[in-house]
């Protein structure tokens, strides 16, 4: 039987508003993923290392505090110093349109602003982290 995909949940930065991270964590775990949620205040180095060592296929970072053009980066920057680039990288926050094309650009997957249906957030990643029989 093929393991579900499995998916860190982080919320780095200063930012201290865990709800939406909470949310998607909880529909992503309804919908037959296993989550890991990291917690608040998460380094982008501890971020990778438990990504690393829980063999995540994604990461889903929640930034509200304005510091996504630093944390999304830098976390890209560490999986492929750390050879795990194949790790997908998603997030969602309050992103304004012209940071999220350059963010998209930079190599994040995708990002999910206010108001996106959750339903859409789940398919998103079922679909992007779907294996592949062998």
């Amino acid at each position: 039987m093929e393991s579900p995909p499995r998916i860190l949940v982080a919320k780095p930065g200063l930012d201290g508003h865990d709800r939406g991270a909470k949310v998607i964590a909880r529909a992503l775990r309804d919908a037959g993923m296993e989550v890991i949620y990291t917690g608040l205040h998460q380094t982008p180095e501890q971020i990778v290392h438990a990504a690393i060592q829980e063999d995540v296929d994604a990461i889903g970072m929640s930034i509200l505090s304005g510091a996504h053009l630093t944390l999304f980066p830098r976390v890209l920057e560490l999986l492929r110093e750390r050879d795990a680039g194949d790790i997908t990288v998603f997030g969602g926050g309050i992103i304004p349109d012209a940071d999220v094309e350059l963010l998209l650009e930079q190599g994040v997957a995708a990002l999910f602003t206010p108001g996106t249906p959750i339903e859409r957030v789940v398919s998103w990643v079922r679909e992007r982290t779907a294996k592949v029989p062998a």
